[in-house]
């Protein structure tokens, strides 16, 4: 007997439990080292080399504190021949071979640094850590092939020239290798998102005349730590005046009767970020602001129905240009598609949208604006 499928997108409970398959971390590193193997040979490299943490992230399935950012303290490499190695903070490289058995103890090395700059070049740092990369690219056999590296601070690049190691763009291959999400990746995207909805009914429900943007903030960082965040990276809050242009901040401006507010939150759940963002009437919404939210809702709808694969950004972009009155019906001569003004039927319409109690029937406060962007 056939079983029933699973939804695309779900978003199960966030513990691992032993009545239900949820995240599979296991497949999910196997996933992601056979894509950024993948990846790295069509591109003809013989490693690859990275800085940024969301690319360690990926590789090691390792992750330590935000702080670390921008340090470019740590580091991984992962060769054609499957071997994988991690630099790290030296304590955290200890702590990585007790908790990681996925990494080899031995791959789990204390990193060379300059902190970006902190120490100077006087010290040699820079030189010592190309030569024990350049050590472990020959142990792999690798050494004479191209190694991909994503960001890196400036000696690091001219070190790497200056011992012999022939220098790609590894950024391209790094973003091919995380364009295709697997199972387990959208279910911790769902997951993240499903966060986000929960913050919301609490924003809605704290958005007021007299509360202050930063106080909203507080909110939801407190939320989503809760509920398991491992990080926050930023909540914009803007309300009133601030909102056009968009700052892309908060301040502690007090909210005021009858104002809209947009917020934009971006946290991490295991690694998979959001950028979900709404807008809120504070009080009743204005027939200026209905009109602006059905206007952008009839623009969202027919770019979701336009969305095909092969189809890009800029023919969606000209359907808006058309629907604003800017250029003539179609998206260009030469697709020959969408040549009219019609009604759109809209799968948005069709599935279930994350909901405040704010845009229920009867609250004062009515969310007139809604979008949800996921990256990782």
């Amino acid at each position: 007997m056939a079983a029933p499928s699973l939804p695309l997108a779900p978003a199960p409970g966030r513990m691992n439990v032993d009545f239900e398959e949820r995240v599979d971390f296991a497949r999910l590193r196997g996933y992601r080292l056979d894509r950024a193997k993948k990846a790295m040979e069509q591109a003809g490299l013989g490693a690859l080399l990275v800085f940024d943490n969301n690319n360690i992230r990926y590789l090691t399935a390792v992750a330590i504190g935000e702080w670390t950012r921008d340090k470019l303290c740590r580091y991984a490499l992962y060769t054609r021949t499957g071997e994988l190695v991690l630099w790290d903070f030296g304590s955290a490289a200890v702590h990585h071979r007790l908790y990681c058995p996925w990494l080899k103890p031995e791959n789990c090395i204390a990193a060379y640094s300059t902190m970006r700059g902190a120490s100077p070049p006087a010290s040699g740092l820079t030189a010592k850590q190309v030569a024990e990369i350049k050590d472990r690219l020959k142990s792999a056999g690798v050494e004479n092939e191209p190694v991909g590296i994503d960001w890196a601070e400036t000696p690091t690049f001219f070190e790497l020239m200056k011992q012999g190691i022939d220098i790609r763009d590894g950024q391209q291959v790094m973003l091919d290798a995380r364009e295709i999400k697997s199972r387990d990746e959208v279910t911790l995207l769902a997951t993240a998102a499903a966060m986000v909805d929960g913050t919301y009914q609490d924003i809605a429900a704290a958005l007021k005349p007299g509360v202050r943007e930063n106080e909203i903030v507080a909110l939801a960082n407190k939320r989503l730590y809760e509920m398991g965040s491992d990080d926050v990276e930023s909540i914009n809050a803007v309300s009133g005046e601030r909102c056009n242009p968009h700052p892309h901040n908060f301040s502690d401006r007090m909210i005021r009767p009858g104002e809209q507010a947009f917020f934009d939150i971006m946290h991490s759940y295991n690694g998979y970020r959001t950028c979900y963002y709404r807008c809120f009437a504070v009080g009743r919404a204005t027939q200026p602001q209905r009109d602006a939210y059905k206007k952008a809702r009839e623009w969202i709808d027919v770019a979701i129905d336009a969305i095909k694969p092969g189809v890009s950004t800029d023919q969606v972009a000209r359907l808006w240009r058309c629907m604003s009155g800017r250029s003539s019906p179609g998206w260009s001569r030469s697709t020959r598609r969408w040549r009219s003004r019609r009604a759109w039927s809209s799968p948005w319409r069709r599935t279930a949208r994350p909901r405040t109690a704010a845009r229920r029937r009867g609250s004062r406060k009515r969310s007139w604006s809604a979008r949800t962007a996921w990256k990782s």
